[in-house]
């Protein structure tokens, strides 16, 4: 199986809401959208940040910009303002995001 980063096919910004974090993500083109509706579940971002502990990741599908958008139930320790974490505000998960492998049929 062919693996391609996510980074090569999307562009991601994310974000706080509270104690709760989401994640846009927009492909680049169609195909991209494609791979990103069959491939990018909730299931497969909730065990890429399994270890931030969050208790649920929703989907919501955006076909009109080619994007979907993922929100992470407590991932955040707490949100801003108790947080211990460099991250406070979910701002670099759409990047971490980015490093994500998926697979591709060639």
């Amino acid at each position: 199986m062919n693996m391609i980063r996510l980074s090569d096919v999307a562009v991601a910004r994310s974000g706080d809401k509270g104690n709760h974090a989401n994640i846009g993500v927009v492909a680049l083109n169609r195909a991209g959208y494609e791979l990103l509706v069959r491939e990018l579940t909730a299931e497969r971002v909730a065990a890429y940040f399994q270890g931030l502990g969050a208790v649920r990741v929703e989907r919501f599908e955006m076909p009109h910009v080619d994007g979907l958008n993922f929100l992470l139930y407590d991932v955040l320790d707490g949100g801003a303002s108790r947080s211990l974490r460099t991250d406070t505000q979910g701002k670099l998960l759409g990047t971490a995001l980015m490093e994500l492998e998926l697979p591709v049929s060639r």
